[in-house]
């Protein structure tokens, strides 16, 4: 099998779970979706926007240890826990690395889990035209769990995980259809995602300064017309000093003379306007009536395409 990536499938997001005894409920991990591919040789592995992590997480490229298979492709999750909750913050730390030296140091630093919810290719032959309910037989019968590598649970009660996951304060649940076969590239409702904490990744488009120090940031979304609307600023979340330090550092590489969202922010004083090209993660509690997320947080720098950071991300723009 010659390792070519693809695109893997996506869940649409929704507000109220579905019916139907077809449906079964996994925890919604907030890691790195993470594709595991062994050719029969050697190991790799790719996120889903196909960008090679086989450095980033070198536990997990011994297949034989846990998977029982001559060749597999394998779909998942990678997290890294903040005390005992799941945190994308702490997992990007794994990701963003690139140095030998500082990968091995966090490998025991920032310990990795593989949480496995799918295989597609099995033994030189692809499974994806199964059905789920099948996939996750097969992946049953070869994948050998360990600490660090576990296979996702199915629960029945979807509403029952969904409360639990709010009392722990985890990012959601998916609900996915067993007989769904599995469509590369593909994103449509027969996988769907019941989120508890509204988030959205979103684009730079102007900072704020004390001390010379980026302390805030005025973020975007674009429209399907290309236009790159103001959704609000922010200044809290989970950035260290170090981060804002390495964000004014790239801001300042950035720096623009006209402010780049077609909606300029009403309060623009002291605002240093930048070349839509930094992307984060933030968590907001919900959008206000004139389309400014309120209580937004800012929970890592992301290395993605601007052009994913769209409205089509809330229900605020758009119909679930």
């Amino acid at each position: 099998m010659k390792i070519n990536p693809i695109i893997p499938f996506e869940p649409v997001r929704m507000l109220h779970p579905p019916s139907g005894s077809n449906w079964v409920a996994q925890v919604k991990w907030d890691g790195v979706r993470i594709l595991h591919y062994y050719d029969g040789s050697e190991s790799r592995l790719f996120n889903r926007r196909l960008n090679e992590r086989t450095k980033q997480y070198p536990e997990f490229l011994d297949t034989h240890t846990f998977c029982q298979a001559d060749s597999v492709i394998l779909d998942g999750e990678v997290i890294a826990f903040d005390n005992t909750t799941p945190s994308f913050h702490e997992v990007m730390k794994r990701d963003r690395l690139k140095q030998e030296q500082s990968i091995q140091h966090a490998l025991s630093v920032t310990p990795v889990t593989y949480m496995i919810f799918d295989i597609l290719y099995y033994n030189n032959a692809w499974v994806t035209d199964q059905s789920l309910e099948y996939r996750q037989q097969l992946l049953d019968r070869i994948i050998m769990p360990r600490t660090n590598v576990q296979l996702v649970q199915n629960f029945s009660d979807g509403p029952a995980l969904f409360k639990l996951m709010s009392q722990y304060q985890m990012e959601g649940v998916v609900y996915k259809d067993l007989s769904s076969k599995y469509r590369i590239q593909g994103k449509d409702d027969r996988w769907r995602k019941h989120k508890i904490v509204n988030d959205l990744f979103a684009v730079v488009g102007g900072v704020t300064k004390a001390n010379h120090i980026v302390n805030s940031l005025l973020l975007g979304l674009y429209t399907d017309t290309g236009d790159l609307i103001y959704i609000g600023s922010a200044g809290t979340g989970k950035l260290k000093r170090q981060d804002w330090v390495s964000i004014t550092e790239q801001t300042n590489n950035l720096v623009s003379a006209q402010c780049p969202f077609s909606n300029v922010p009403d309060s623009a004083k002291e605002v240093f306007w930048v070349q839509p090209e930094l992307t984060v993660k933030v968590e907001y509690l919900e959008f206000t009536p004139g389309g400014s997320m309120r209580h937004p947080s800012i929970q890592t720098v992301v290395d993605i395409d601007i052009h994913e950071c769209t409205v089509s991300q809330t229900a605020s723009f758009q119909k679930e």
